[in-house]
């Protein structure tokens, strides 16, 4: 790949465009442009749409997962229902303060100009990355609880708790935030709106230093690799033992009844590891091309550069990684039919109370 087109690859930027004038141009070069610089393009106009709907829709529906599941009338343990509660209010962090607060500002820089007269790009920095590693490690934690739960019948009435899920999720927490503050360190309080992997100014000597290089490599090793190795091994051992235990049970009331009835305690638990399944699942498909692209373009700042990998396919990434905060409560609502009803009854119930004062 010619050097020149890497640096106009990295370089796209919207430079204050509107969606007109950014559509025009690439309907006016649109020939002219590479194949890279051409889909580069494309990607950025689908986000001047894409973004801003995804942001309220992200909004309302982790407001909705919240709101519905304390109240307790899904069906699903308390245990379960804190890290489900968790998930959801972490991943409508990663709405506020990735999208609404980094990505749109980026897309339409003549509305949000403003930004730049803030001075807190790294504390903002700080509390992003911390907010997705809670909303990263929070999946693995829960994807424990299940193994656990399944796998580990000895070990489930002590662990699987409320308590020992607020432990995990505060412990979690609190690491997430203590392994993010290198970021106030390494970056410069002073905004960046382009679309680059970091969204702040870094000084020239950070830039040029294989230890910070090696730092941020580190952090996109912890996050996402390692929880989607730990995720893949536990749903692996958790599926075996689902298998083998099915069968066993199977054999058994078959032996004991002539006949395989349904089976109440069977069925429960294949509506939890369905759950458990689609959760983790959806998980790594959205967040697998973000993983590859930050660890190859570390890989690029500490010199190996001999596989090229477009830089749209980074657009791609943080557009999928975005979406996987809000999945999950369509995925609640898919598996699980009383979280369901009970987003019936919310969706209700402004209507039932304009007809009860208009009875009034």
């Amino acid at each position: 790949m010619d050097q020149n087109l890497k640096k106009m690859d990295w370089n796209v930027t919207t430079n204050g465009k509107s969606f007109i004038l950014y559509f025009n141009f690439l309907v006016a070069h649109y020939e002219e442009l590479p194949f890279v610089l051409r889909m580069r393009y494309v990607f950025r106009l689908i986000q001047y749409i894409y973004y801003p709907v995804l942001a309220v829709v992200g909004f309302a529906v982790n407001i909705l997962t919240i709101v519905i599941l304390p109240r307790g009338k899904c069906g699903l343990s308390r245990c379960v229902t804190r890290y489900l509660v968790a998930m959801a209010a972490t991943d409508l962090l990663v709405i506020i303060l990735d999208l609404i607060l980094r990505h749109i500002p980026i897309l339409y820089q003549k509305e949000f100009h403003f930004v730049y007269s803030f001075r807190v790009c790294n504390i903002h920095a700080v509390l992003l990355h911390a907010a997705t590693d809670c909303s990263v490690w929070f999946t693995v934690s829960f994807t424990f609880d299940r193994f656990v739960a399944i796998c580990c019948q000895k070990l489930k009435t002590k662990y699987c708790t409320e308590r020992t899920a607020a432990v995990v999720l505060g412990t979690v927490t609190l690491l997430s935030g203590l392994k993010n503050i290198f970021w106030y360190f390494m970056l410069t309080s002073f905004y960046n709106l382009s679309n680059m992997p970091w969204f702040c100014y870094t000084t020239i000597d950070v830039l040029n230093s294989p230890v910070w290089t090696a730092i941020t490599f580190l952090h996109y090793i912890l996050t996402p690799c390692v929880p989607f190795a730990l995720i893949l091994l536990l749903n692996a051992v958790t599926a075996r033992h689902i298998i083998l235990a099915s069968r066993a049970r199977r054999q058994l009331r078959g032996a004991s009844s002539g006949e395989c009835p349904s089976d109440p305690e069977m069925d429960s638990r294949r509506n939890s590891i369905i759950l458990l399944f689609v959760i983790s699942g959806n998980f790594i498909l959205l967040w697998a091309v973000f993983m590859v692209h930050s660890i190859w373009i570390q890989m690029y700042y500490l010199g190996y550069d001999s596989v090229y990998i477009p830089f749209y396919l980074m657009d791609i990434g943080f557009m999928l990684q975005l979406l996987s905060c809000c999945t999950n409560m369509a995925i609640y609502a898919v598996t699980q039919t009383k979280f369901r009803q009970q987003l019936k009854n919310v969706g209700k119930y402004p209507f039932t109370l304009i007809l009860k004062l208009i009875k009034r």
